[in-house]
């Protein structure tokens, strides 16, 4: 059994993947973990194959023949090697210099046994605070999210608590969910409350599951000392407003899509696992 499985899915960002692969095998050099990654394409047709054969020959790769979501590739992924911890790591994301972050993950969920998953503090290119760490929201955050009736007034104050803007981010703490960009799970708890729902194509698996892990008793964490940086595009919010992005971006339908399909799920539950700040 090896000690994390990295899973990484991959569509059309060949040269991310590439960036990010660098950044981890000089992140885990001399850490004496025995690490699995797995590449799953959700057929890029980017050749991607091809570049990890010669750049990255340990890595795995799986070439899917059709793409059926992220939540379907991660769990092929997290299916193919058994792994104490597993690692969901999205290819848009670069380890910081230096800080040995795997090393620190595993160490963390080590000392913790009773931590179902965990989160890193995530950073943008630019080293501001990107927010990663979530409240379960109410059925009409997508309106406060996507226009400006969450720029002000009650609508602002939703907003910010949806993305605990009254929190600390330098401090570690339990919370409601985490951003699918990077979940660093116990293996043993995913067996017991399960993979990723692939009932969404996109967007929402992420919350889900941390619903389910704190459902089975198991906490989910924000580490504040885990620093990661992520070039998070946000695609389905590159068309602002939402009856706008309906109808002019794909990806926004998706994520519409799955949003209900989430509060459908979820909808005899509306409590918040941590307390409220």
């Amino acid at each position: 059994m090896k000690d994390i499985n990295i899973i990484i899915v991959n569509y059309k960002m060949r040269q991310d993947i590439k960036q990010c692969l660098n950044s981890l095998y000089e992140d885990v050099e001399g850490d004496g973990l025995d690490l699995s990654i797995v590449v799953v394409d959700n057929k890029s047709d980017d050749n991607v194959d091809e570049m990890l054969k010669e750049k990255f020959p340990a890595v795995n790769v799986i070439s899917l023949n059709e793409n059926k979501g992220f939540g379907h590739a991660q769990n092929i992924g997290l299916n193919s090697i058994q792994a104490t911890y597993h690692f969901i790591l999205n290819p848009d994301t670069v380890f910081v210099d230096g800080q040995h972050i795997m090393k620190k993950m595993f160490d963390f969920m080590e000392s913790h046994s009773k931590i179902g998953m965990i989160g890193p503090k995530i950073i943008n290119a630019d080293g501001s605070l990107q927010y990663s760490c979530y409240r379960f929201p109410l059925f009409w955050q997508p309106l406060f999210s996507r226009t400006k009736l969450g720029q002000m007034g009650f609508g602002k104050k939703i907003n910010d608590h949806f993305l605990m803007k009254d929190f600390d981010h330098n401090a570690t703490t339990p919370v409601d969910w985490i951003m699918g960009s990077a979940m660093f799970a116990r293996g043993s708890t995913l067996k017991q409350v399960g993979l990723f729902d692939e009932r969404y194509w996109m967007y929402a698996e992420d919350s889900d599951l941390c619903r389910r892990m704190w459902e089975a008793g198991w906490p989910v964490y924000y580490v504040h000392s885990i620093v990661i940086k992520h070039f998070h595009g946000r695609g389905s919010a590159k068309v602002p407003g939402i009856f706008k992005a309906l109808i002019k971006n794909k990806l926004a339908r998706i994520h519409l899509l799955s949003w209900f399909k989430y509060m459908w799920k979820w909808r005899t539950n509306h409590k918040y696992y941590i307390v409220k700040r």
